[in-house]
């Protein structure tokens, strides 16, 4: 199978999760093409749902432009396939990627989330936050070529301690998908 296939089975897999459960809900004003125009206005909490990425190469390439490195094409499609406001994978949060706005927080991800010199300075482009205590990053001093990274990952209390924790973005997404689901049947819950 088609590595862009599988990157979009375990997307939509999750967003479906998600949405199924009732866990598509964000106290912030949600952008209109992906509100719930029948929820009361006056609810604090609003519900969203995913929609098809208007995402486009020239949009990446502009992002890839201020962050001074190529994305991995994989990350490309999986940028290219869905806008969303939260989206959970075992531990990982990946950075909102609303519509209208899913540069913005990428980029505030990268740029104003921790210190420049910690990050983005030393070659590390983080695009998912791990738990509470750190974040996902593409390790682009190392590309194994296509512009393909590993993910390590940056705790932010030990900031100098990089883990590697994937090979590439398609083997984290199939690595966390798998975790996932294994925590799932341990407490016997049908994902």
């Amino acid at each position: 199978m088609a590595n862009n296939t599988i990157i979009k089975e375990i997307i939509d897999f999750y967003l479906k999760t998600s949405t199924d459960e009732g866990a598509n809900k964000f106290p912030s004003e949600i952008e209109p093409e992906m509100a719930d125009h029948n929820q009361d206005p006056s609810e604090e909490w609003r519900n969203w749902f995913p929609i098809d990425s208007t995402v486009t190469d020239s949009d990446i390439k502009s992002l890839e432009n201020q962050i001074g490195y190529h994305l991995p094409e994989d990350y490309k499609t999986f940028l290219k396939h869905k806008h969303y406001y939260e989206l959970y994978i075992s531990e990982a949060s990946f950075c909102r990627h609303p519509i209208n706005k899913w540069a913005k927080h990428l980029h505030e991800m990268i740029f104003e989330g921790w210190p420049t010199e910690e990050i983005i300075d030393r070659g590390f482009i983080p695009f998912a936050d791990w738990s509470d205590w750190g974040l996902l990053c593409f390790d682009a001093n190392r590309n194994l070529g296509n512009n393909d990274y590993p993910i390590v990952l940056w705790d932010h209390d030990r900031s100098d301690e990089i883990k590697d924790v994937a090979d590439n973005f398609m083997e984290l997404l199939i690595k966390l998908d798998k975790e996932n689901k294994q925590m799932w049947l341990n407490n016997e819950k049908v994902p």
